[in-house]
């Protein structure tokens, strides 16, 4: 398994980021070759389900997850969501937590244990840093545009 974290710092409030970050449709904008389909009708909330389809044509994969932790932030507590990774080449989970942070911004933790079947435990470590980079690069985006 391929494991990571993100951690970003974001001038909005919680509630905005947690908005920008939960829009299943919007993360499509941010992965190159990348759309999303929705399986279930909104309001996300646990068994909500969507499939990532990565590729070009017929040459490329689906990546469906189902969300099985829903827990918007409160006054209380941190915001959490954990997707479940099912398909047939990629394989895991990811959960976005947001938290109040420094200046009323929000703290963004993403935490994710990726695999691809069949890939050799050898490859985890470029596999990490891959998705690593790909993953910082879409929350990025997704935190700066509404």
């Amino acid at each position: 398994m391929a494991d990571f974290v993100l951690q970003r710092t974001a001038p909005l409030p919680i509630d905005e980021a947690w908005r920008r970050l939960t829009r299943w449709s919007r993360h499509a904008g941010t992965v190159p070759l990348t759309r999303v389909v929705m399986v279930t009708e909104p309001p996300t909330r646990v068994g909500t389900r969507f499939v990532a389809r990565t590729g070009l044509g017929p040459l490329g994969f689906d990546d469906p997850m189902e969300v099985t932790v829903w827990r918007p932030p409160t006054d209380a507590e941190p915001g959490l969501v954990r997707l479940v990774k099912r398909g047939r080449v990629v394989a895991g989970w990811a959960e976005l937590e947001v938290r109040p942070g420094p200046g009323g911004r929000t703290r963004v933790l993403w935490r994710e244990e990726l695999r691809l079947r069949g890939l050799p435990a050898l490859f985890d470590p470029p596999l990490a840093a891959a998705a690593r980079a790909v993953f910082g690069r879409e929350v990025n985006s997704l935190l700066r545009t509404a």
